[in-house]
């Protein structure tokens, strides 16, 4: 943004660029999608795409860049746009300077919760008229075009640099101050700065009573360890604002981590009752309880989302094993037999759900008696899972959960070798992740090992440490290239979260110190990006991220960028081409 314009200058300036924006209409009615196209027509907007469902919306923004997005508040399965605007950020498809608005019926407004938890850009309730939207749009423009240097950087993860951004817009006193400092706390709490982070979010509190503000300081306290005082703060955060929906998950995931399950529990449950229709939180509802032995509720929750993404464009296999897994531990054979049914019909020819089907079909066999149709289907899913492992799809395209009941059938017939490895793989990829852990005691449980399996998970954790001790105390000696060694050795073995990590700051940091090498840097990258699929906003990625970064624009190498949408005029790391990416595409 020009120093010399002057605000009245640049929203006139905005209004005459509406006609080279790029629009997506997102509705599930064409009548509406070609009424909403009209408008931006009669605005001068001709580069107009739309979409249907949400498979069209991610096929989209997976192939364009697109300035703004409008969505009608109710999509086709049964989700709103605000979770859609979410699950985009998440996995990173849209960038921040994208305009997004929400519209919704006025009979539908009171649906319409949590629009300051989003940061939607704004919403329009029908009807509204072509210079009331030209009228939105361009003010919303005008604000992204003031923060467009902050979102450059945060949409290339470079955290460090769009924090000095913010303490300059913060310094500014400009009108858009709350929106600076709020940036500015997510950032702090990114980077595990947690203290300075609740220092920002205590002088918004000063002035203005906001959620936003309360639910970053809940946050930043969790950091600090605080978490009877984050408790606290998340309950009177619901008890005054009890649509703000992202504190119900937050005050479960620290309920759950004091070790609270019931209570973790109720508050999720609570939180579905205001939004029944957000399939991810029901979801979360049944996780929390299988692991809080209510299988009731679990066996309601996942059936509520199998009900809903049942044909819909965002189906999960997951959805049919989970509510087979349950339904099997209740003793409901005959009910599990139907769903292992449905999920076959449903994915059929899908290489996934084929497993699954073969992996489910196993453990209801199993629970009948019939050893040998049991063994037979097993088999088969073993011999698919190879294939996967030859391809090197397994982490891609099969879940953990998933892996693990395939781990679960084999030990249930006697491939307690094939059950054994799986198991040690699974469990040292996510030797960290709780609900993966718990998952595997409960299936050594079942098949009455649970000795088996804690001296299993025991020994897992003695290689993971032994593997990391060796590259760090190398690191520490000074031996930074014989580090880089034993730390790839690591990741290679164990791809987990942390060898990736540290063997991508091993790498940069050997580079830093003896110049650029596109080979090595391109190994790296691939094991940050590896990393990046598994938590993109982890403290630690980000850590790696930075230094990445600082080492690529040491030598004056252009730095491959978070999202996996293409752009024009990008470069590789390894040879320098437009639009190729060095290592694996950013994915979630």
């Amino acid at each position: 943004m020009a120093n010399n314009d002057t605000t009245a200058e640049l929203i006139y300036k905005l209004s005459k660029e509406l006609a080279n924006q790029r629009a997506l209409l997102i509705d599930r009615y064409p009548n509406a999608r070609n009424a909403l196209r009209l408008m931006l027509s009669a605005m001068g907007i001709t580069t107009v795409h739309s979409a249907g469902n949400s498979a069209e919306v991610l096929r989209q923004v997976k192939n364009h860049r697109f300035d703004m997005i409008l969505a009608d508040y109710l999509l086709e399965d049964g989700r709103d746009s605000q979770q859609l605007l979410e699950e985009l950020r998440h996995q990173h498809l849209v960038p921040l300077s994208t305009v997004f608005f929400l519209i919704t019926s006025e009979r539908a407004y009171h649906n319409v919760i949590s629009i300051a938890e989003l940061a939607l850009d704004d919403y329009l309730i029908k009807p509204f008229t072509v210079d009331e939207l030209q009228g939105r749009l361009i003010r919303a423009l005008y604000k992204k075009r003031f923060f467009t240097p902050l979102f450059d950087s945060l949409d290339n993860g470079a955290y460090a640099e769009a924090l000095q951004i913010c303490e300059r817009l913060v310094a500014q006193n400009n009108a858009f101050l709350f929106d600076a400092l709020r940036f500015k706390g997510e950032i702090l709490n990114a980077l595990e700065r947690h203290a300075e982070a609740e220092a920002v979010y205590q002088q918004v509190l000063s002035q203005k009573m906001v959620p936003w503000a309360r639910m970053g300081l809940a946050i930043a306290l969790r950091g600090q360890n605080q978490l009877p005082e984050a408790e606290v703060l998340g309950q009177s955060l619901i008890e005054d604002f009890p649509e703000f929906l992202s504190a119900y998950d937050f005050l479960a995931e620290v309920r759950e981590q004091i070790g609270k399950l019931p209570e973790a529990q109720e508050v999720l449950q609570q939180a579905s009752l205001i939004s029944p229709n957000n399939s991810s939180r029901q979801r979360l509802v049944g996780d929390v309880a299988v692991r809080n032995n209510d299988l009731l509720t679990a066996e309601k929750a996942y059936g509520k989302v199998l009900d809903r993404r049942r044909g819909s464009s965002v189906k999960d296999v997951n959805d049919y094993t989970n509510l087979t897994r349950v339904l099997l531990d209740r003793g409901q054979t005959a009910a599990a037999k139907a769903v292992t049914d449905d999920l076959r019909r449903n994915w059929r020819g899908d290489k996934q759900g084929e497993i699954a089907a073969l992996v489910m079909e196993s453990l209801c066999a199993d629970k009948e008696g019939e050893t040998g149709k049991a063994q037979r289907a097993v088999q088969k899913a073993l011999e698919m899972y190879e294939t996967f492992k030859d391809d090197g799809q397994v982490g891609a395209t099969l879940s953990q959960k998933l892996i693990l009941d395939l781990a679960h059938a084999c030990l249930a017939t006697g491939e307690e070798e094939a059950a054994r490895n799986i198991i040690r793989q699974v469990a040292s990829e996510n030797h960290e992740d709780g609900a993966v852990i718990a998952q595997v005691q409960s299936i050594y449980a079942k098949a009455g090992k649970a000795a088996d399996g804690k001296a299993l998970l025991a020994e897992v954790g003695k290689e993971i440490v032994e593997l990391n001790n060796r590259g760090v105390l190398a690191a520490r000696s000074g031996d930074v290239a014989a580090s880089v060694k034993l730390l790839i050795e690591a990741a290679e073995r164990v791809p987990n979260l942390q060898f990736l990590v540290n063997a991508a700051k091993a790498i940069f940091t050997l580079i830093e110190q003896k110049g650029w090498d596109n080979a090595l840097a391109k190994r790296g990258l691939g094991y940050l990006e590896s990393a990046q699929m598994k938590d993109l906003r982890n403290p630690k990625v980000i850590s790696a991220r930075e230094l990445y970064q600082r080492v690529a624009r040491k030598y004056g190498v252009p730095i491959v960028p978070l999202t996996g949408a293409k752009r024009s005029g990008e470069e590789s790391a390894e040879s320098g081409k437009p639009g190729q990416m060095a290592g694996a595409r950013q994915k979630r």
